[in-house]
């Protein structure tokens, strides 16, 4: 009997939705991590290979917040910096994560920021 983490089992989902979900220049991938402690996202252009824009709970207007505001307050920031970019669609992965709670603030918030998801 094999033993799979709740990890793997994530990883998995993760490498099932990267297999569908594919970013562009026009059309860039809001890749989302989780962590118990915050939020990262970044906004990639997968058919270049570079990231357009970030956003880490470790910056200083994010860090002391609770976790569901860090999320929202993310994401708002994420939308700001993706306009600055010049990006007005993207597709949200979602990171293998379920679509709930802070994730799902998260894209909610993105949404609220002006950028169509």
């Amino acid at each position: 009997m094999s033993v799979v983490t709740k990890e793997a089992r994530r990883l998995k989902r993760r490498r099932r939705v990267r297999a569908k979900v594919v970013g562009s220049a026009e059309r860039p991938r809001i890749a989302v991590f989780r962590s118990n402690r915050g939020i990262f996202a970044q906004l990639i252009d997968d058919v270049a290979g570079h990231t357009l824009a970030s956003v880490q709970w470790t910056e200083d207007e994010l860090r002391g917040l609770p976790k569901m505001e860090q999320a929202t307050a993310a994401g708002r920031l994420l939308a700001e910096r993706a306009k600055a970019a010049g990006v007005d669609v993207a597709v949200f992965d979602r990171g293998g994560y379920q679509y709930h709670g802070r994730v799902k603030a998260f894209a909610e918030a993105v949404r609220e920021g002006g950028l169509t998801v």
